[in-house]
């Protein structure tokens, strides 16, 4: 059975009860203007505001900007840097190493990743020279595994320098 004909089974075996109906939004509305954003790692959460008026995601089907009553999606993050637009006109940034990005109804932005921090935090010159320890390991004659973190730490390091330029 595939995907879309077992969706549609599901959703006809639900109680009619349970049924709500599909959100609209109309050019009429009064909306909010501001994102409650969460930006968290397991181990702590290193954002939270209520006055957030954009937030720029590097979404693995490419950048995308999230604004108030964005439409409800999940988004797989790519190593990249977060912009965080606050509404007194200042914004943050952080790198991320991935992760996903939930924008629920009522423009709440909920993003997770396994590490993240300020971009402030990094050198230029120490990503560079990571850089070229990581190609050397990827290019060399290691293990499997050796060269397959190699890539990835690449990957990770590539981002974060063009980030920091």
């Amino acid at each position: 059975m595939n995907s879309f004909r077992f969706a549609r089974a599901a959703l006809r075996a639900r109680p009619t009860m349970m049924r709500q109906p599909l959100q609209r939004r109309g050019y009429a509305e009064a909306v909010s203007d501001k994102i409650k954003l969460t930006l968290a790692l397991p181990h702590q959460s290193i954002y939270k505001s209520l006055d957030v008026v954009q937030v720029n995601i590097p979404a693995e089907s490419g950048e995308m900007g999230v604004l108030a009553n964005h439409v409800p999606s999940i988004e797989q993050l790519k190593p990249g840097l977060v912009e965080i637009i606050e509404e007194s006109g200042g914004s943050k940034q952080f790198f991320l190493s991935g992760g996903f990005a939930i924008v629920q109804p009522n423009s709440q932005l909920s993003i997770n990743a396994v590490e993240g921090f300020p971009l402030e935090e990094f050198s230029s010159e120490a990503v560079r020279s990571q850089i070229a320890e990581a190609q050397k390991i990827a290019g060399g004659s290691g293990s499997e595994q050796d060269i397959a973190e190699a890539k990835i730490e690449l990957e990770v390091l590539e981002s974060l320098q063009a980030a920091l330029k």
